[in-house]
Parts: structure tokens; sequence; C-alpha cells
């Protein structure tokens, strides 16, 4: 009768301790994880990946670990090819829950495989659809596994977007009744009185109402970074979004130069607005830039107001030569201006934009243009090709957004107070007199 007793309490006992076990490793918090987006020269990339442990640990295999990636959207259409696959773990370590490194903790970061060339690892997705049309955030999940332990994470606890998360995205200008731009701003962590703004004005496939496709599709948000901040001092940043294209007239019709589109006033308006809002401003230091549409309308608010900017840089410039008068480039050769175009844009025909402008200029008299023109834009990391990878050549605004732009049209550096320079550090330096 006592070993039956005693029977049942082991049996019992088993069965309590293994219910704990199985509710331990199946706590709900260890099945999510946490998404780290990073923006590279090409687009956003899915390229880390944060999940919680059991317990505390010193270290990690990356061997132990796989991950598997879905790409869907509720318009835009994904290709079947990037709609799912396997994701490569190259590292793995362990981390606090931002994935910041730690001697031990109770998370691990792996460490995401991306490539220029590697769809699946994008969280964008570009769409043609008219209700839907231009960049879009895709809806990303992964499942990660634990390939030891069976165990697997496959739900979104956050994301987390370094340098993006530090800007303001709620930024609304109503110019007209019934009509707004969107925008998102970033304000610098320093004491000075006054601070320089940057302005970026986004290609066609940024408009919309979601700033962070400005910031992101194309890494304008590194203007915010460490290292083009320190050009400045600590500089503003400004981003605004429009919901069309920049270069839409009334009827939605892309025009070059040759008609009045509908929102430069609007844009103006807006730019004057968060400068007046911002005290701590250096009006006497804003700069404009652009590539391709935000190209075209940087250089007509230059046009429009050429006392109102200290600097231009703008790259795969879309305002057509042909469509800007004689006076019109005369009104504008006192105002610096650096243009970065790639000769194999087959988007926007340099011949017929940044080429004849540019000399146009030149002939003008002015006397701080210049143009940083490449046989084609490149692989600026080494890490898939170097100067042998080519990018589409419209997008010339990677060596902007790089600070890489550094030389003139003939190929000669460009030179500050007699030494070369590059374009955020020339940037900085211009200033209204």
């Amino acid at each position: 009768m006592k070993e039956m007793k005693f029977g049942k309490l082991f049996l019992l006992l088993l069965l309590v301790f293994g219910i704990f076990q199985k509710g331990h490793s199946q706590n709900p918090q260890s099945r999510e994880y946490t998404a780290i987006i990073e923006g590279f020269d090409w687009g956003p990339m899915v390229n880390k990946v944060v999940v919680g442990l059991n317990a505390p640990a010193k270290s990690v295999d990356m061997a132990d670990y796989s991950v598997y990636a879905e790409r869907s959207h509720d318009c835009a259409e994904v290709p079947v090819a990037d709609a799912k696959g396997n994701r490569t773990v190259i590292f793995a370590y362990v981390s606090d829950s931002k994935g910041s490194r730690l001697e031990e903790g109770s998370f691990v970061t792996l460490i995401l495989y991306v490539a220029p060339n590697l769809s699946i690892c994008s969280a964008l997705q570009y769409s043609r659809k008219a209700e839907c049309r231009g960049n879009q955030w895709v809806n990303y999940k992964m499942t990660v596994t634990n390939n030891k332990t069976n165990q697997v994470w496959d739900k979104e606890k956050g994301r987390i977007m370094p340098i993006i998360d530090e800007f303001d995205l709620s930024g609304k200008y109503e110019y007209e009744t019934g009509k707004s731009l969107t925008y998102a701003h970033f304000i610098p962590k320093k004491s000075a009185s006054k601070a320089p703004l940057i302005i970026w004005l986004h290609g066609g496939g940024e408009g919309g109402t979601d700033p962070s496709i400005a910031l992101t599709a194309n890494k304008a948000f590194n203007y915010a970074s460490p290292e083009i901040q320190k050009y400045f001092g600590g500089a503003y940043v400004l981003v605004p979004q429009t919901p069309g294209a920049w270069m839409h007239d009334k009827d939605g019709k892309t025009q070059s130069g040759n008609g009045e589109d509908v929102y430069n006033v609007g844009l103006m308006a807006l730019i004057k607005e968060y400068v007046n809002a911002h005290p701590g401003i250096d009006k006497k230091r804003i700069y404009l830039g652009g590539c391709s549409n935000g190209g075209y309308m940087s250089l007509k608010l230059i046009l429009k107001e050429p006392n109102y900017f200290a600097a231009g840089y703008i790259s795969a410039l879309a305002y057509q030569s042909q469509y800007i008068t004689d006076a019109q480039i005369n009104s504008i050769k006192n105002v610096p201006i650096w243009f970065i175009q790639s000769k194999d844009d087959k988007t926007t025909d340099p011949v017929k934009t940044a080429i004849p402008v540019y000399e146009r200029l030149k002939k003008a008299g002015a006397k701080n243009v210049h143009f940083s023109f490449y046989e084609h834009v490149t692989d600026l990391s080494g890490m898939y090709g170097g100067e042998n990878y080519y990018f589409n050549g419209h997008w010339s605004w990677i060596y902007s957004h790089a600070n890489q732009s550094h030389t003139e049209y003939d190929g000669s550096e460009v030179l500050l107070n007699d030494k070369p320079t590059t374009l955020m550090e020339w940037t900085a330096a211009q200033a209204k007199k």
C-alpha cells in the first residue's frame, strides 16, 4: 500500500514537473522576435533578428539557428521568386532586447546576409498599380528556429530601424483646404543657438503619405547620421513627401519643366513654415537637395527663390534644360550647386538635363557650381564587386547619401580652401552673405 502511494506521488511529481518544463519551453515571450531593418545604398533590408532565450547565456552558436522569411502585401504584387525563402545567418551573438551585444544576456541577435540583388531581404516592394504605386512596406514574416532545441519564434514583437527611429514621422502640412504634404524631420542634439537645415526631396517612387518611405527607400535618413552631422556641427533634416510626384501637373501628368507642377507653392510654404516654427535654424544656411523628381523640384524652388537657399545638391536631375530660359540661368548663377549624375542614366537623360544646365551656368559666370559625372553607379562597399557591380544608372543619389561625391566634371577633385573636399563638407561650408 505504501509502495502504491509512493508510486502515485512520484508519478504526480513527474507530471507536475513535466507540465512546468513544457510551459517553460513554450513561454509566449520566447516565441516573439524583433526585426531590425537597416538602410543600405540600394534600400532598406531586414538584416538582423533578435529572439529571447529561456535563460541567460554567455555564448551562442549561429549554426544552431535557421531563418525562413515570407514577404507579402495586400496591394503590391510580390513576385513569386521574391515572396518566400531561407535567409542566411552569417553571425550570432548574445545581446539585449534591442540587439546590442552583451557579455551575458537573455537574447540572441542573428545577423542575416543581405545583397542588392536578393529581394527576399528587402522590406520594400515597388508597385506599378495605380492604387498603390511606388515603394510599399511589405508584410515581412520570419520564422526563426533553434534546430537543437526545436524552439521556434514566429511572431513579430516590434521593429527597430536605426537612425530612422530618431526622426519624427508625424509631420503634416495643409497648404490648401483638403490638400496636404506629409514630412519627416530630425532635430539635432546640440546646445548651439543656431544650426543649419538640410532638406531632401525624394524621387518619383517614394510619394504617398508615409514619410518613412521617403526616408528609407534611398537612404535619405543618412543626413542625420553622425558621419554627416559632424560637418555641420549638428543640423536639422527635413524630408517632405508628396502624395503623388513632384513633377505632376494639375491633370496628374508628368512634365519636365514645360508645364507647371501643382506642388511647388505648397512645398515652399511648408519649408518656410517649418523654418519659422524652429527658431534654432540658421536662415543663412538652408540647403536643398533631391533626386530625379526631387531633383526637378529642388531646381524649381531655387529658380523661383534663388535668395532663399544657401546651396543646392541635386542628383539625377529631371528638369530639362530646354525649358529654362537664359534669364533664369543668370538668376541662379551665384547659388552654389553641386550636380550628380551617371552617364548611363536611362531615366533622366543627362544630355537633356544636368549637362546643359551645368554648362550654361558655367558660361553665365557661375563660380561655385560643380558636377560629379560618373560612368556607372557602382558598389561603394566593395562587398558585391566594387567598380564591377553596376546599379541602375539612374541611382546616382547613392553617391550623395553616402557623401562619396568629390570630383568635378573633368574628373579632378573639387577643392574647398584649396583642399580636396566632399559633397557634404562643401555643402556645410556654404552660407548666404
